[in-house]
């Protein structure tokens, strides 16, 4: 089948629930066949998440998710604000979660965290020359704390203990076919 037949066109959409954090739609649908069908898509702002290495260790951020109900070690990361672009949102959330500037921001890639249901980006972020400003400005309703992890423990570990997080493992292969490349 070709590519063509393969896509759907919204003909109808309508909000069946919004919450502060994403929004639930029902999209009606057509297929390029004639096949017709009701779907479901969540909006919600795109992600950013922020890859800070620092004299050989991975600076983290340790914080608790309240569906997993468990404690989560990732890198930096949050919500691009309204208005915001993702690269100005990637040095806001390194600055308030761990207290440090990047002074070189690289973009590593951008993904659909789970294009089944999600209408979002994630955008994964390298942060380089980084300058310890010693204040976190979390807020008010954040609770979390960062610690730094040598680089190489990091990625041995991840997917066991607290390093659950699975857009995590998306930003490590970012920054492993990074290095890849840097070493080439």
């Amino acid at each position: 089948m070709d590519n063509d037949r393969l896509k759907w066109e919204i003909t109808e959409t309508k909000r069946l629930l919004h919450t502060p954090v994403f929004d639930v739609t029902q999209q009606a649908e057509v297929s390029a066949t004639g096949i017709q069908g009701d779907y479901i898509a969540m909006d919600a702002p795109d992600w950013v998440q922020v890859i800070a290495e620092y004299e050989g260790r991975f600076l983290l951020v340790r914080q608790w998710r309240h569906a997993a109900q468990c404690l989560s070690l990732e890198f930096p990361g949050g919500v691009v604000d309204r208005g915001e672009d993702a690269a100005t949102a990637a040095r806001r959330e390194l600055l308030e979660e761990t207290g440090f500037k990047a002074g070189r921001l690289l973009h590593l890639g951008t993904v659909s965290p789970n294009p089944a249901l999600f209408c979002n980006q994630y955008h994964v972020y390298l942060a380089e020359e980084l300058v310890p400003t010693g204040t976190q400005k979390l807020d008010d309703d954040e609770l979390l704390s960062f610690l730094s992890k040598p680089v190489d423990e990091v990625i041995r570990d991840y997917g066991k203990g607290e390093y659950t997080h699975a857009l995590m493992g998306t930003a490590l292969l970012f920054y492993l076919q990074y290095r890849s490349k840097k070493h080439e």
